[in-house]
């Protein structure tokens, strides 16, 4: 039977941000990024904290994941490639395969596996129908095209053996789901996990609990779902806002915070752009890290 939350979600935080994404936990923090600002930002744990910019690009930052044993550093989805991001804020290019795209385009969600790879989509700036791929970066700094011939690539989401990848092609309204290879992180699949109607909005960001669950940020739908791994519908959770763009499950407070965007509204509301939070009945793993060598 699929429940409807009772507790609202909240404002954590007031961020006005125009297309907040990404959110993770990692250590004691909160991480997230506003996409078209190139701003990574974090919030420590606890009440009451504020929000700190960690690092501001000249090119849109899609997604972040740490660096295992390089505290400071990152590894970024950003502009038209893959990139190290230093403590300093230097940017150090692994690839920047959209550069070849025959359309203008950018980076967009990404995550790093349990095993240690980094996996980032990429979009049309104008949405252009499959111009946007799915790449992996492996740990010597090999940049590979996995996928093409997708529109809006969202997610990656791993289950925490990382044998199933969840991936939404949010304009599609689909989330497909992937076998992978822990080993080589070689896909099989897809097959499809869920397909939206076209007046439910949109899957966009999304992350796996310790249950083994998906929950999916609906953009346009102004809510959160959770999914058991068979495809049903477990918890639907309403938010203040149209457009939410990912979910993260705290490790330990069974809670959960979510990114909105202000993007494309013509009323944004005060909820729109903030960083919502809301009570969970699942918790999750730490984010991953991007493992070098």
């Amino acid at each position: 039977m699929t429940s409807t939350a009772k507790q609202p979600a909240t404002i954590a935080v007031e961020g006005g941000y125009e297309l907040a994404e990404g959110g993770r936990w990692t250590g004691d923090r909160y991480v997230y990024v506003d996409i078209l600002s190139g701003r990574l930002l974090e919030l420590p744990a606890g009440t009451g904290q504020t929000p700190r910019q960690l690092a501001r690009l000249d090119v849109p930052l899609g997604a972040v994941a740490p660096v295992r044993d390089r505290p400071g550093d990152w590894i970024v989805a950003a502009g038209t490639g893959i990139a190290l991001l230093g403590a300093d804020g230097v940017l150090q290019w692994l690839d920047r395969p959209e550069d070849h795209n025959t359309v203008p385009s950018r980076m967009n969600d990404g995550v790093a596996d349990p095993g240690g790879r980094f996996w980032a989509g990429s979009m049309a700036y104008d949405a252009t129908r499959g111009a946007g791929s799915l790449y992996r970066t492996d740990h010597d700094g090999t940049v590979t095209r996995v996928l093409d011939g997708l529109t809006i690539a969202n997610g990656p989401a791993f289950t925490a053996d990382g044998a199933t990848m969840y991936l939404a092609d949010t304009a599609d309204g689909i989330i497909h789901r992937f076998r992978v290879d822990p080993a080589t992180g070689d896909l099989t699949g897809p097959e499809t996990f869920v397909r939206f109607r076209s007046d439910e909005g949109s899957p966009d960001g999304m992350t796996v609990d310790d249950e083994g669950c998906l929950w999916v940020a609906v953009w346009g739908g102004g809510e959160i779902r959770r999914y058991q791994a068979d495809g049903r519908l477990l918890h639907t959770l309403k938010v203040p806002s149209p457009q939410p763009t990912s979910v993260c499950v705290h490790p330990s407070d069974f809670r959960i915070l979510v990114t909105t965007a202000r993007y494309g509204l013509t009323h944004p509301t005060k909820a729109s752009g903030a960083v919502l939070s809301a009570p969970a009945p699942a918790r999750a793993p730490e984010t991953g890290h991007w493992r070098q060598g």
